[in-house]
């Protein structure tokens, strides 16, 4: 860390939700760390949730895992594959969090007997949190993205934080970044600026003048009129910044520095322009734009309507294909498919992912079977691992009606149970293994092979496991356990040696998944499904079948 205060980057959002917040401080942060300045995040949501680790997938997407264990918001996930960098739980906080945190200490007596109210003790703890986000981490640069949208009830307490922040550590020592959306009307054939104007006034109106705006459109916003909205704001032309719909959002960071975006930022801290460390960045966006293909992944999941509840598998996916040289196309494919098999021949790999509860659970099995049963290459994650080795016991072992006891509590094979000391811990949550642990890789086997290592560290979420009681006769039967815990007991990854590629890992590959350096199981997996895509339709080609735009040609959200 240098010498100077950590400075902050606060960005915040106006007019609509889902412009892009999360990209533009995942991007931000590319930019800084490539001219040599050391960046943590923070993402401030405002949900009453403590995090959002019992919220539906339908109403959060996916819960993202830190390598401490906690369960965070799915922008975390951008933050960490733009940059490279690994967060903490100190990276993710919530309404919910702050009350809980302020509810304890008024229980406690610490604010001995006075009045808590939202000015100054929520305030006082969000900015406690905000700060130990710099302290912690030793950042030159702390990028803390405001969830929701300018003007909502929620977020009224974060964004009265971080005015008074502004104060508290010096005004030179942040930059106030709004993100927010000009809109193109096709009546009048005209970009609208009003929206934006008014969502600059709202900021104002609780204390908040934006040092840099960016600017959401499909269309190009002309200099006239990013000289029109400055004037509005009041502030420098040059901290206008355009960001147009990309073809890729791992392109954003190239166009928000040829718009000038990390100039302004560090201008308005004082902080030197360091000269760039792009190359590495080009190279991805050049990749991507030679990429020629298609291999077509089928995704076996219970959230698919909603497909950010598996962001990052979608993103690991990608990054795979980009190393191959292909784009990939992922089939969403709802577990209660009743026509299940005609779907799954048209892909060249199955992947099943996490999840909890019953609903999709026989598709998910008989996925893994036609994977197993048709030599078709099958990544299992978590559940997709557990899914595969119920497949295994009861059709190639004999254990009729075998299953996880989270499923059939009764069944006569329970191969996915709960651990004995995990039976008497009643609050949710409380039987979860969280974040990352040691993974011992068996010598010999593909998996050990492809990460080239005997320990690896991988991130988990999960509650149930193989039941080491059956272990054994699965074992017996065929199925590889190709790696455990360090003490053997508990089994982290399964193969099928006779199988062209059929992997499974109880732990979640994806979230450390890089564009530039795609997760190994992810890799070797489009690996072997491109290698089926060329053996059955010669080089790997799109037949006309439009490719799906969240897998392959994202926009920023």
């Amino acid at each position: 860390m240098s010498n100077h205060p950590v400075k902050y980057v606060f960005v915040t959002g106006g007019v609509v939700s889902g412009l892009g917040k999360g990209i533009t401080a995942a991007s931000l942060g590319t930019l800084l760390k490539a001219r040599g300045w050391k960046i943590f995040f923070q993402k401030c949501d405002p949900y009453i949730n403590v995090d959002p680790g019992t919220m539906s997938p339908y109403q959060h997407g996916e819960v993202f895992v830190t390598e401490d264990g906690a369960e965070t918001d799915l922008d975390l996930g951008h933050y960490e594959r733009f940059t490279d960098e690994s967060l903490t739980r100190v990276s993710n906080t919530t309404t919910g969090a702050v009350y809980d945190a302020v509810i304890k200490r008024e229980r406690r007596g610490d604010f001995d007997g006075a009045t808590v109210q939202v000015v100054p003790h929520v305030t006082n703890e969000i900015k406690r949190r905000i700060r130990l986000a710099g302290e912690s981490s030793a950042a030159d640069v702390v990028i803390v993205e405001i969830g929701g949208t300018v003007g909502d009830i929620e977020s009224l307490p974060f964004l009265e934080a971080i005015r008074q922040l502004r104060n508290d550590v010096g005004r030179e020592n942040v930059a106030f970044v709004h993100v927010t959306l000009v809109p193109f009307l096709e009546a009048s054939g005209e970009l609208k600026t009003k929206a934006t104007q008014h969502s600059v006034n709202e900021l104002r109106r609780i204390g908040i003048e934006p040092d840099v705006l960016v600017l959401r459109s499909n269309h190009d916003i002309t200099d006239d009129l990013k000289a029109k909205i400055a004037l509005h704001a009041g502030i420098p032309e040059t901290a206008v910044i355009s960001a147009g719909d990309a073809p890729d959002i791992y392109v954003v960071p190239l166009g928000m520095e040829a718009e000038g975006f990390d100039r302004a930022v560090c201008d308005r801290l004082s902080l030197p322009m360091r000269p760039a460390d792009l190359g590495e960045w080009q190279a991805l966006v050049e990749h991507i734009g030679h990429c020629e293909g298609v291999v077509r992944i089928a995704l076996v999941g219970k959230y698919v309507q909603l497909r950010d509840a598996y962001l990052s598998v979608a993103e690991a996916l990608k990054h795979a294909a980009i190393f191959h040289g292909v784009r990939v196309e992922i089939e969403w494919i709802d577990a209660d498919e009743p026509d299940l098999n005609a779907v799954l021949a048209r892909a060249d790999g199955i992947l099943v992912p996490g999840g909890f509860g019953q609903r999709g659970i026989e598709g998910k099995i008989a996925a893994a079977r036609y994977a197993r049963e048709r030599l078709v290459p099958y990544l299992g994650i978590c559940l997709g691992m557990q899914v595969a080795v119920i497949e295994y016991a009861r059709n190639v072992c004999g254990m009729q009606r075998a299953n996880s006891s989270e499923f059939d509590p009764d069944t006569p094979f329970p191969v996915i149970d709960l651990l004995p000391e995990q039976r008497e811990i009643d609050e949710r949550g409380g039987t979860m293994r969280l974040g990352a642990d040691p993974v011992a890789l068996v010598p010999g086997t593909r998996v050990a092979a492809l990460y080239d290592d005997t320990v690896i560290y991988e991130r988990h979420r999960h509650r149930y496991e193989v039941n080491p009681g059956l272990r054994s006769q699965i074992e017996e039967a065929g199925l590889v356990v190709s790696g455990t815990s360090p003490d053997g007991r508990l089994v982290e990854c399964i193969e099928i040696r006779e199988h062209p590629w059929f992997c499974a890992s109880q732990f979640h590959p994806e979230f450390k998944s890089r564009p530039t350096r795609p997760q190994p199981l992810f890799r070797e997996f489009v690996g072997a499904a491109l290698a089926r895509a060329t053996a059955q339709r010669g080089p790997a080609h799109s037949d006309g079948a439009e490719v799906d735009g969240a897998a392959v040609s994202a926009t920023p959200a």
